[in-house]
């Protein structure tokens, strides 16, 4: 498989800027695979195709604020940092993305506050745009983490040039996030509502629990045609024994078993053994999933529609079979579906 395999036309006006206005009304694309066919409804519908006993699986993570504004000591050049991942809780040093990257050079001090409450010094670069940062601050951890998060805006992907917005806060985040960590949503699950939760839950479907850490490696383009010398950036896995009982239960009752979300299925895929059953797994995953694969746990899963080339649709391809998919998107495209983050939702029988 090639990286141009996966190549259409998407025009930019179908790029969502805002979420729709209630999250279960964004629309749905239903793809069945068993009969090739397209059904055209709203996400509350989805609600009519899981029967008692079914199983849906959620990524819990939460995302937090990690953009942040610093200005450069000496010039006052504004700064933006992203933060990616805590190095150690001790020292505070963080890994971090800094734009523009070509300003910023190992000892040079970043001022967040005008009282200089926060400042932050940088120790090393990583990539090219990646930098380690030590943040000085006087006083205890969780003061330290209230004022990252204080001064912290919602990361919206760049594809979303507008401003962030006070709804941003609550809309690009699902409603049952619980373990804080990733940097991007599991955009997937942000169309369920506590009114669907509920409705799903009065039908006697099941819900389990997993943790992935959703990293900005999620966006990196793939730079390379053949796809098995792509390598993906690893993201931390959390899924506990009573999930994975959970799970393990229905698909041995050969239950519909659904993913929500890419960001799901890699965790599921990257702990099932080769007897498809998951395991308890704390780790990380660098899994890429595109076609051929072989499923081991999810039979049905719900997804957005997202961009030309990007490892997201390339896994949906794994799922969906390649051909129906990039007929489906052809489909969306023509009915003008929204794309990416913010955008509507799929769910693949």
């Amino acid at each position: 498989m090639k990286t141009s395999d996966f190549n259409f036309d998407l025009p930019e006006e179908l790029l969502a800027e805002h979420p729709s206005e209630h999250r279960d009304e964004a629309r749905l694309m239903v793809l069945d695979r068993k009969t090739q066919t397209i059904e055209h409804k709203l996400f509350k519908d989805v609600v009519d195709y899981f029967d008692e006993e079914d199983l849906f699986i959620f990524n819990n993570t939460k995302v937090f604020p990690a953009r942040l504004y610093g200005n450069k000591e000496k010039t006052g050049a504004k700064i933006e940092v992203f933060l990616l991942r805590e190095l150690d809780k001790e020292t505070r040093v963080w890994d971090v993305l800094v734009d523009p990257a070509r300003k910023i050079r190992i000892g040079n001090k970043l001022f967040f506050t005008e009282d200089e409450s926060l400042v932050a010094e940088v120790i090393d670069n990583t990539t090219s745009r990646g930098r380690t940062l030590r943040f000085l601050f006087d006083g205890p951890y969780e003061e330290f983490r209230s004022k990252l998060k204080e001064l912290g805006e919602t990361p919206l992907p760049k594809y979303i040039k507008r401003a962030v917005e006070p709804e941003d806060a609550e809309r690009y985040q699902t409603i049952y996030a619980k373990v804080e960590g990733a940097v991007a949503a599991p955009t997937a699950g942000l169309h369920f509502s506590r009114h669907l939760m509920k409705r799903l839950e009065i039908k006697g479907i099941n819900f389990a629990e997993i943790t992935l850490h959703v990293g900005l490696g999620t966006f990196n383009p793939i730079e390379v045609e053949d796809l098995s010398k792509h390598k993906m950036e690893s993201e931390e896995v959390a899924i506990d024994v009573k999930n994975a009982d959970i799970i393990n239960k229905a698909v041995d009752e050969h239950r519909r078993v659904c993913a929500v979300g890419t960001t799901t299925m890699r965790a599921l895929e990257t702990s099932v053994s080769s007897n498809k059953k998951i395991s308890e797994f704390h780790g990380w995953t660098n899994k890429f999933i595109y076609p051929p694969h072989d499923f081991g746990v999810a039979n049905t899963m719900i997804t957005n529609f997202h961009t030309p080339k990007s490892t997201l649709m390339m896994m949906i391809a794994a799922f969906a079979g390649k051909d129906f998919l990039m007929h489906a998107y052809e489909e969306a495209v023509k009915e003008k579906y929204k794309f990416y983050s913010y955008g509507d939702a799929m769910l693949i029988l």
